[in-house]
């Protein structure tokens, strides 16, 4: 499979390069998910953290509305990001062959 020790060192180097370039590359980007006709919106970044919520003012009095439209959002929102890291991460691995053919 490996020639020698040295060329598995070197791939594994080069993978722990790789992932701590799509983290770095993760954590710039950006999702935004509108619900509710726009009435809320939920920003976050490519690991998943909420970065910023949008509600429309008509919404504060209608707390079960809300919920409603801030869960879809969030959902939304984080299948975005899952499936990115997911895109990206086959992207990472699809230029890499650890069985050395060519």
């Amino acid at each position: 499979m490996f020639s020698n020790l040295g060329d598995m060192g070197k791939m594994l180097a080069g993978m722990q390069e790789n992932a701590t370039r799509l983290q770095a590359e993760l954590e710039s980007k950006s999702f935004s998910v509108k619900s509710g006709g726009g009435m809320v919106e939920v920003q976050m970044n490519g690991k998943g953290e909420v970065i910023d919520i949008i509600i429309d003012d008509s919404l504060m009095s209608d707390k079960d509305s809300l919920q409603i439209l801030l869960i879809g959002a969030l959902n939304d929102a984080n299948k975005m990001v899952q499936q990115n890291q997911q895109t990206s991460a086959m992207g990472m691995l699809g230029g890499m062959n650890p069985f050395g053919a060519k």
